[in-house]
């Protein structure tokens, strides 16, 4: 088949990269490419007559670079889709271990650790975002969200938690459709009723057995009619709702209704976790490790390997240790400490795990040549914003606008520059190398404005105080700017009462 130089992928699918591998391959280069290309693209993958009703469509191939290794080539790099990356997983050998986070930055300390892998746990964004328990009060947009910002974050393929499909069937292809844009290599959709809950918590209800098969079954035209691959992770909550044998009826349905992975929740055995992946041994089983004490008895990956489990989540880890350190820190704070150095990472370490040094880096790739004004010692800093200065700001660290190699002069009536006729500076070089300070007390004793500006740049001292407009202090500096040491040239009060001050330094 012709590619147009632009292989590897479906075009459908170029439509669903998830922007946490924004391509560099604009939107442009790839319809100039179709453009030149144009002759060599007849090859239709199907076609008949238009009488008939029936579609002819042409199949374009496109690949692309991300991250920080853009290729000058459009065909350099292919784009391996999230749901490929979790499928070829899947098919290598070994059980798999996949920590469930619950935002960003939780999802890229699970890569940095060396995880191929992870879960979104629907408990832990339920408290993260929400700080409410797993109830069934988060909603699809929310999940769906945050599930959007964690797959941006990583490169590693990520099970998203679809809960219940928020819904019927209907509501399942909108989730999955939805968990598929958002660059999700999974998902995982259970048969809980509205509102659901976590699986190890009491009062555990699940669908009709109908139901539960429908859900799973508009799942996989959901997925086809994205022209996605992602994997769908059947579960069933029935062994805590109604019995084992429920359960293991409803898994055996579950993967004839088309699920890729099954996962019974809240199993209560080693027994029952045999007995559950000896059904359908070719299926990939997954076992839910949830920490602190769940139903489900807890096990080494390679002890899970030897029942037969592929995949292992481990749902509580992440947050729940996240609440630990915390609270010990908000301890130490509270006692007038701060957390010991070994209980948090270093700056230097904390930078370097969100990425600042990569992104200098990165930054250098677009830097620019260019000059900047002198800097001049001195600083705004101001105890009020009533006359239009924000406290803290430093006059003369403000960083100026970048000038052209060849600069052109313009000349600001306000700023005083008294150059003699022959062109010959006067006092306006001294003017700008010595500070006024302004100075406004209130009637009540407390000080209103301090602040220090070059003595040359006149307009910005009448703009920050409007009652020393019409006093003419170019005349005050042509007598002050060369005397040694400071010299009040005003002290006078407004007509809010308030003393002003302006002093020569």
């Amino acid at each position: 088949m012709n590619s147009a130089s632009i292989s590897s992928i479906e075009f459908r699918t170029f439509s669903n990269l998830p922007s946490r591998r924004t391509a560099y391959l604009t939107h442009r280069r790839v319809a100039e490419t179709l453009h030149q290309s144009a002759s060599s693209l007849p090859e239709r993958v199907g076609s008949s007559s238009s009488k008939a009703g029936r579609k002819s469509f042409i199949r374009y191939t496109v690949s692309a670079s991300y991250g920080d290794k853009e290729s000058g080539s459009v065909n350099s790099n292919e784009f391996t889709s999230p749901a490929k990356a979790l499928r070829k997983l899947l098919e290598s050998p070994g059980v798999h271990q996949g920590p469930a986070c619950f935002d960003a930055l939780s999802a890229k300390l699970v890569e940095r650790a060396g995880f191929d892998f992870c879960f979104t746990t629907g408990f832990g964004i339920s408290a993260a975002r929400l700080g409410l328990p797993d109830a069934g009060l988060i909603s699809y947009g929310e999940m769906v969200a945050q599930g959007l910002e964690i797959t941006q974050a990583v490169s590693i393929p990520v099970i998203g938690d679809g809960d219940n499909g928020y819904g019927n069937a209907m509501n399942v292809k909108r989730t999955v459709k939805g968990y598929i844009r958002a660059g999700f290599g999974g998902i995982i959709l259970e048969d809980q009723v509205s509102p659901k809950a976590c699986g190890h918590t009491r009062g555990r209800k699940v669908v009709s057995r109908e139901e539960a098969i429908m859900r799973i079954k508009a799942a996989v035209d959901a997925r086809k009619e994205s022209g996605s691959d992602i994997v769908i992770v059947a579960r069933t909550d029935a062994r805590q709702a109604v019995s084992f044998e429920e359960a293991i009826w409803r898994a055996r349905a579950l993967a004839d209704a088309g699920a890729d992975v099954l996962f019974i929740d809240a199993l209560a055995s080693k027994e029952e976790m045999k007995a559950f992946c000896d059904v359908y041994p070719l299926v990939p089983k997954l076992a839910n490790m949830l920490e602190g004490g769940g139903k489900t008895p807890i096990f080494t990956p390679i002890e899970l390997e030897e029942l037969g489990y592929k995949l292992v989540a481990y749902p509580l880890s992440l947050i729940g240790v996240s609440i630990g350190a915390m609270q010990d820190a908000l301890s130490a704070i509270k006692g007038g400490r701060i957390p010991s150095p070994g209980s948090m990472p270093s700056f230097e370490e904390l930078k370097e795990i969100l990425g600042f040094n990569t992104y200098y880096e990165e930054e250098k790739r677009y830097a620019t040549t260019s000059s900047q004004l002198p800097s001049r010692k001195g600083d705004f800093s101001s105890n009020s914003n009533e006359y239009g200065v924000q406290p803290g700001i430093q006059a003369d660290r403000v960083q100026r606008t970048q000038i052209p190699e060849n600069p052109v002069e313009v000349l600001i009536p306000e700023v005083y520059d008294r150059f003699s006729g022959e062109g010959k500076k006067g006092n306006f070089s001294m003017a700008w190398s010595r500070k006024l300070r302004v100075k406004i007390t209130g009637k009540d004793g407390f000080e209103k404005l301090d602040i220090r500006i070059p003595a040359g740049f006149l307009e910005g001292i009448t703009n920050i105080v409007p009652a020393l407009v019409g006093v003419n202090i170019k005349s005050l500096l042509d007598e002050a700017t060369l005397e040694e040491g400071g010299k009040q040239l005003l002290d006078f009060q407004d007509t809010m009462g308030d003393r002003i001050q302006v002093i020569l330094e």
